[in-house]
């Protein structure tokens, strides 16, 4: 007697390919629709960590949304062309990749966060030690 197999469910595989791609620890904050080249975009987290997120000559990554000066949205700011992500409020400038310190009048970093970018988009997951 033939053994009788059943064909995959389509919607199922998908789920599965879904979960397989992100790791754990990450959490779907935006589409990617809604960081075109050259923009920020300030997003909360599920625990309520505040992120601003970058898309820098096509690169999307993370950064805290929070200047390590006074406090000021970073995503209210602007995405200059070197990299450079300035409070709107003082000034302060930071590297978007790294989160250093660029411009006075913050002394502190921001926090970068890790980034995965996928069709059904835009993943954060921890803070990058």
């Amino acid at each position: 007697m033939a053994e009788r197999t059943m064909a995959p469910d389509p919607e199922s595989a998908l789920r599965d390919e879904r979960e397989e791609e992100i790791p754990a620890g990450f959490e779907r904050v935006a589409d990617v629709d809604e960081l075109p080249e050259g923009a920020l975009l300030g997003v909360t987290t599920m625990t309520g960590v505040q992120v601003c997120l970058y898309n820098h000559e096509g690169v999307v990554g993370a950064v805290g949304n929070v200047c390590t000066h006074q406090e000021f949205a970073m995503s209210d700011g602007a995405l200059l062309p070197d990299g450079t992500i300035e409070c709107a409020f003082h000034g302060a400038r930071f590297d978007c990749r790294t989160g250093a310190v660029r411009q006075w009048p913050a002394t502190e970093p921001l926090p970068v966060f890790a980034v995965l970018v996928r069709a059904d988009g835009i993943y954060v997951g921890r803070r990058a030690e």
